[in-house]
């Protein structure tokens, strides 16, 4: 079958954040026969499987759960038990983008991606074949549609924000490498068993001896130190007043996620996760 016999395919990619979800009700009547998919690493949030129950609900369709045998243990151990980090974004290329891929196929197949007009970046260059490959599509930017207007798809859905939203502004693994400070401290605060089963990953190098952790320059032992947490939260309360009263009219989410931008040290997050 030559590429323009073979059926081209409509499939969006959910993360359990806002974009993406945005995304798959903007699309929703505007494409029938779109599929939609999850790459689960067996190490989401809570929250985030709740909210993708509700977008299920919502769009009427199933969402396909990819890599329902090999999850983030399996590639861990394959790795050497070499946590990912933002240098060595395994986790990226095994979790998300392979099974992805995998799933799309030979192509042709339009990959619906959430980033917006007001964001200067673009989606994983996806990879080719002879039958067209993967071609994404950026529907936001394409209507210049913007962070506010996202908000607003949203709300009107009656879906609104993650759970996470409250203590989180990234959906993605619980163990994310880029987790602030202030989110460690969430995730330890609100779910202590996922917060000790990501400080169990945390083991020395049976060369080097060197411990490698998630949180840039201090493990999460560390950071859990009553004294420790005091001074993150006093940190985050620091910056939250000094964006207040630059932005009076924001919402807390929105001044939430604007100290999450001056606060990565980490570049720009893998927006294949992220979105």
């Amino acid at each position: 079958m030559t590429a323009m016999e073979a059926k081209t395919r409509h499939i969006l990619g959910l993360s359990g954040g806002k974009d993406s979800t945005a995304l798959a009700v903007y699309m929703r009547d505007k494409v029938a026969d779109m599929e939609y998919v999850f790459c689960d690493t067996g190490k989401e949030l809570p929250e985030t499987y709740e909210y993708l129950k509700r977008v299920e609900a919502f769009l009427g369709k199933p969402i396909v759960y990819l890599n329902a045998d090999r999850d983030f243990d399996h590639w861990l151990a394959m790795f050497g038990n070499y946590l990912p980090s933002a240098k060595m974004r395994w986790c990226t290329r095994k979790l998300k983008i392979a099974p992805f891929e995998k799933y799309v196929g030979e192509g042709p197949a339009y990959s619906y991606i959430g980033i917006r007009a007001d964001e200067d970046r673009f989606g994983y260059k996806p990879s080719l074949s002879p039958n067209g490959g993967i071609i994404p599509v950026y529907p936001f930017k394409e209507a210049g549609l913007v962070k506010a207007d996202i908000h607003q798809i949203l709300e009107d859905s009656g879906l609104g924000f993650p759970e996470y939203y409250q203590w989180r502004t990234r959906s993605g693994c619980y163990f994310c490498f880029f987790q602030r400070k202030i989110e460690w401290v969430g995730l330890l605060e609100r779910h202590p068993h996922l917060f000790e089963e990501a400080k169990s990953y945390e083991r020395p190098d049976p060369e080097s001896g060197t411990l490698y952790t998630w949180s840039q320059q201090e493990s999460l032992a560390e950071l859990q130190a009553p004294d420790r947490v005091a001074k993150i939260k006093a940190n985050q309360h620091d910056l939250m007043e000094e964006m207040k009263s630059r932005k009076k009219s924001k919402r807390l989410v929105d001044i939430f996620e604007e100290t999450n931008d001056l606060q990565d040290d980490f570049g720009e997050p893998c927006m294949i996760c992220h979105l």
